[in-house]
């Protein structure tokens, strides 16, 4: 582990987040003489942000811990073009109605993570549409294409993977990278902005706008990446088999946001704690020297204390005590999906899909033949199978984790 200076770097050090860095000695320097303003960019292709962007919030979070002021960056307008960064084909375009939604949307969630207003520390919004919607094409070019080798910009990994399985790369997509590095530079014209920071396949992009900013303005800028985070297992961070990890209450139930936590890998309880906590360093190694069962109480206080961060310490109690109702107490928890049905009976593959534990009749089928399937407790193996219906509720289970109530309407 590197010995840093600033309180900064050895935050970001101590906890996980740096991959690489341009120039640390310097920007190390700069951390521990003065406030440092450092940004990072959302693109607004969602409604909701998901789990894999939270290493970004954190990071952001951490800035300000260490004393430095955090800009939270909405892609308003590069979120028009969509990144091209490591995809296999281009975003679907967006209409500016669509993306406008999509940004107030998204801006709640940041309100938990950092403190906004006008200190020196205190975190700004900003909208890059509130420039990048005013250049025009042809001084643009003059002023800032002319910095741009279109020899390098096909050298980088982002593009040049998608070049080499011969898979189409716009004239649209390609002109993203140009736009994120003016980005970086009228934040440093503008907010005296010294640092970009993203994940490691923005280092193309980042170091694209350290030049540009050099090139035209003098200024030192810098950069920081975060390693690429996957799971134990290999799976790419806030994917499921069920879809996105939603980080807004409306996308996805807290209980399902903190049972994404509470099943983690064994092997990741030590790094998401760092990575998405504020528990110290110290209790963290205490967790995750935890082994057997004993480990599941880790698992506990990091859905815990990801969840009150993301959702509130409401939801995170709730979600908990339903943990505790449905799995110790053998009852039912209150807040599990719930499915109301009209009649005296419901079959199980429309219980299964209206709860949203099968995506079709045909995954329902599959899960009831594998049997996964169980009506409170009892595996059912015949997907005709009709649930008669009374004033009591039924618990329906998926697996050993996923559990919902059926109730008459």
């Amino acid at each position: 582990m590197t010995e840093y200076t600033s309180s900064l770097l050895r935050l970001l050090d101590e906890r996980g987040y740096i991959h690489q860095l341009t120039d640390a000695g310097a920007l190390d320097a700069l951390a521990a003489k003065q406030v440092v303003s450092g940004y990072i960019g959302f693109d607004p292709t969602a409604p909701s942000l998901h789990v894999g962007s939270m290493v970004q919030i954190m990071l952001l979070r951490r800035m300000q811990q260490a004393g430095h002021k955090p800009i939270v960056l909405m892609g308003g307008g590069t979120g028009k073009i969509g990144d091209p960064s490591f995809k296999d084909e281009a975003r679907k375009l967006m209409t500016d109605e669509v993306i406008a939604a999509n940004v107030a949307s998204i801006k709640t969630v940041f309100e938990r993570f950092l403190t906004f207003g006008d200190g020196p520390s205190d975190a700004v919004m900003l909208d890059n549409s509130e420039w990048l919607d005013r250049l025009e094409y042809i001084p643009f070019l003059r002023e800032v294409g002319q910095h741009f080798s279109v020899n390098r910009m096909l050298s980088f990994d982002s593009v040049k993977q998608r070049l080499d399985r011969e898979q189409s790369l716009s004239f649209l997509e390609f002109n993203y990278m140009i736009l994120q590095a003016y980005d970086f530079r009228e934040l440093a014209q503008r907010y005296d902005c010294r640092l970009q920071m993203g994940g490691s396949d923005q280092w193309g992009n980042i170091v694209n706008g350290i030049e540009l900013t050099r090139r035209m303005d003098g200024k030192e800028v810098f950069g920081v990446t975060t390693p690429l985070l996957t799971t134990a297992d290999g799976a790419k961070m806030g994917k499921t088999m069920n879809g996105a990890v939603w980080l807004n209450e409306d996308a996805l139930p807290a209980w399902d946001f903190w049972q994404y936590w509470r099943n983690a890998d064994d092997r990741d309880v030590g790094k998401f704690l760092r990575l998405f906590t504020d528990l110290p360093l110290d209790e963290i190694a205490r967790l995750e020297a935890l082994e057997g069962s004993e480990i599941n109480a880790a698992k506990i206080v990091l859905a815990n204390e990801v969840t009150k961060l993301v959702r509130g310490e409401d939801a995170a109690k709730a979600a908990e005590a339903t943990a505790a109702a449905t799995f110790a107490g053998g009852g039912l928890g209150q807040d599990l999906p719930t499915l109301e049905a009209s009649g005296d009976s419901i079959g199980i593959i429309d219980v299964l899909v209206g709860l949203g534990f099968a995506a079709s009749r045909g995954e329902a089928k599959r899960l009831i033949a594998g049997g996964g399937a169980r009506v409170d407790g009892v595996a059912v193996t015949d997907d005709s199978h009709a649930i008669m219906l009374s004033d009591q509720e039924i618990r329906i289970s998926s697996g050993k984790k996923k559990h919902g109530i059926l109730r008459q309407a």
